[in-house]
């Protein structure tokens, strides 16, 4: 089989050649729409189900609200695990599933048993996005530019930018393609407040009944059906929504007998106020909004959050001139690097593979050769990754081996150099073009085995991994198969392409003398060899120990799940006291990002606390996460104390330790603090 696959693609090389265009075309185009991140999403198949529950204590809140929903969700197939929490103002049922569930029937399955649910009055459960633990793509802020300091025009302040996120900004972001939910968390809705004077009431004999139901019967429009008049048809409506302070202290709450009425006006007072909330947003020591973009499960990160940056930019020339909207984290970034990270590995062993096959086949044309499966083999991979439903990440890309990849392919053109020499020398003359052909033919089918097997042997190694399950095997499966993908590439392409090309290209003149390297190498061996054949029991005894002494030191290594990746910036989490009250929480985390600001090496930071809009992290408010994004190496100061990442890193916590007692500082990365909440 091999050898007519051999013998095809150096007769039909225009074939072979026209095939590799067509490959090299079909695998850009994969590798744009390649589902692309910096590591590989851990996450399960789940479904979030949140319910927002306002003034119940938690136990009530899980007794009415948590237990009800997580009780009704054991009866759906698949289910693996159901955990449930309960906070303040907050419930949240994670339905897990196992992992051949496809994530829409897991979706539709919970929601028909919501349906049938009974809980409490004017209390919704709500699904979560169709997202997952690494969603969160992209945040951003929008603020003043010029706060103000009155607390009372400050609050009227956040409650417009608000506004603005929620009914302006929001609904344009989601039309991105790609984007499945935008949270909101920080500043204050946009309420109206009714407040009561207690002796006015009972004055008129008035309830609290009276004013709420005045105030539901009035805010609503009516249909009155239509008019026909000289030939034309009005439709009648009634309006009735009340809009501004004047219009709900007009209300009428109730008649009297002598045909005075009673308004809101007369026994309360209309204002704007505080709501209670379950989380607040900081950015660079003040109060802000912050929205995050959540994509949608599946899609190619780097894309979305390009899109969402771009529309971004559109809706700035669109903003009032005294509102700052600011991107905060870009995943992007990172993600732009990791690919830089393969990037760099591509053309270090493209490098590498075509300076040691010039110094040890003495042959810049089989170098060249060899040199170019690499990228093809790795836009194949592409192809067969986006069939296969396999992300592009860290682990997948980076961990390929281009030396590894590509020695079926340097066995095959070594021997094809051999022979081309070989029988040049015998015949004295340099090889016409047929029997180049015929040579390269023969010494591809020679070496078929030796190249077939030494890649079987590397995909064997691999062949372990698939049976990890769980994060294990959604960590380590797709590094596997990528890995197998790129040799079964590899191997195709030595059997096809490089027999093409080293027919076409590679030379019938003759060497007199072979590489220096390899008569340097040949010169050192040959004695090695002889006298390790003489001592057979001792160089035996030597490779035995080895192995012994090899396995001892490993078992007594540190060993890590995964190595660490530098994101670039990191993140602070704060634990403060489970009692506190939100202000004095955002008010420490205030001061807290004032002493981060502080060091010339950070851009920004910017911080959640407590729950968003959307609780898929249903924090308490005593727990902020907070993200330090740190500007360009370059333009870091010159400081003796400081010279790396994990320099500044220990050099913050211990001054925010020094200067913001009574919390508990937890130091990890942006993508990082998301696995370890997962």
């Amino acid at each position: 089989m091999i050898n007519k696959i051999i013998e095809f693609s150096v007769n039909n090389r225009m074939f072979v050649f026209m095939g590799t265009l067509l490959l090299l075309i079909f695998g850009y185009k994969s590798f744009q729409t390649l589902s692309i991140d910096a590591v590989p999403d851990i996450t399960n198949t789940q479904v979030q189900i949140n319910t927002q529950v306002k003034g119940l204590v938690p136990e009530e809140i899980e007794r009415m609200v948590t237990f009800p929903i997580e009780y009704s969700m054991n009866g759906i197939p698949g289910v693996e695990t159901i955990r449930s929490i309960s906070r303040f103002g907050i419930s949240q049922v994670t339905v897990i599933f196992k992992e051949e569930t496809k994530i829409m029937l897991a979706r539709q399955l919970v929601s028909e048993k919501l349906q049938n649910l009974e809980l409490p009055d004017g209390i919704t459960p709500e699904m979560g996005p169709i997202s997952t633990g690494l969603g969160e793509i992209f945040h951003y802020s929008v603020a003043a530019k010029n706060p103000e300091i009155d607390p009372e025009k400050r609050l009227i302040q956040l409650m417009e930018l608000r506004s603005l996120q929620d009914w302006f900004i929001k609904p344009r972001l989601l039309t991105v393609k790609g984007v499945t939910e935008v949270n909101t968390i920080g500043g204050f809705e946009k309420q109206f407040f009714i407040q009561p004077d207690i002796k006015k009431m009972s004055n008129f004999g008035l309830h609290f009944d009276d004013i709420e139901n005045a105030i539901e019967s009035t805010n609503l429009n009516v249909g009155g059906g239509y008019i026909q008049q000289t030939g034309e048809q009005l439709l009648v409506r009634g309006v009735g929504l009340l809009q501004s302070f004047e219009d709900i202290e007009n209300v009428v709450v109730k008649r009297l007998s002598d045909y005075k009425v009673i308004k809101v006006k007369d026994i309360a007072k209309v204002k704007f106020d505080k709501q209670i909330r379950t989380g607040a947003a900081t950015v660079d020591g003040q109060e802000s909004i912050i929205g995050t973009a959540f994509m949608l499960l599946g899609e190619n990160s780097r894309s979305v959050s390009a899109a969402v940056n771009d529309k971004l930019e559109n809706i700035k020339k669109d903003l009032p001139d005294w509102v700052e909207l600011k991107v905060l984290y870009n995943r992007s970034n990172m993600v732009d690097a990791t690919l830089g990270t393969v990037e760099h590995n591509l053309f270090m062993g493209a490098g590498l593979v075509i300076l040691f096959l010039l110094l040890l086949v003495g042959n810049l044309r089989a170098a060249l050769i060899t040199s170019i499966i690499i990228p093809i083999s790795l836009l194949v991979t592409f192809i067969l990754m986006k069939w296969q439903n396999v992300s592009g990440n860290l682990m997948s890309l980076g961990a390929l081996d281009f030396g590894i990849i590509v020695d079926g392919a340097v066995i095959v053109i070594e021997n094809c150099v051999h022979e081309l020499q070989k029988r040049g020398k015998s015949l004295g003359r340099e090889l016409t073009r047929l029997e180049v052909k015929e040579t390269v033919t023969k010494a591809a089918i020679e070496i078929r085995s030796a190249a077939g097997f030494g890649e079987l042997i590397v995909i064997i190694v691999f062949v372990p991994l698939f049976a990890l399950t769980g994060v294990e095997g959604k960590m380590f499966g797709p590094m596997a198969q990528t890995f197998i993908m790129a040799l079964c590439s590899a191997l195709l392409l030595s059997f096809t392409l490089v027999p093409a090309l080293a027919a076409t290209f590679l030379s019938g003149k003759t060497r007199d003398k072979k590489p220096y390297l390899m008569e340097l190498a040949e010169s050192a061996f040959a004695p090695a060899l002889s006298r390790a054949l003489k001592f057979k029991k001792i160089v035996l005894g030597i490779g035995i120990t080895s192995i012994v002494l090899g396995l001892v030191m490993f078992s007594r290594m540190g060993s890590e799940f995964i190595p660490q990746l530098d994101e670039g910036d990191f993140a602070l989490q704060f634990i403060r006291p489970a009692n506190i009250n939100t202000e004095n929480s955002v008010e420490l985390q205030m001061l807290s990002e004032r002493v981060v600001k502080e060091f010339p090496q950070v851009k920004t930071v910017f911080a959640r606390t407590g729950a968003a809009e959307v609780a898929t992290d249903p924090m308490g408010i005593n727990i902020s996460d907070s993200y330090v994004m740190l500007n360009h190496r370059d333009d870091w100061p010159d400081d003796d104390k400081i010279q790396t990442k994990d320099d500044l890193m220990k050099a913050v916590k211990e001054k925010l330790e020094l200067h913001v007692p009574g919390q508990v500082i937890m130091v990890s990365q942006p993508v990082e603090l998301r696995f370890n909440e997962l």
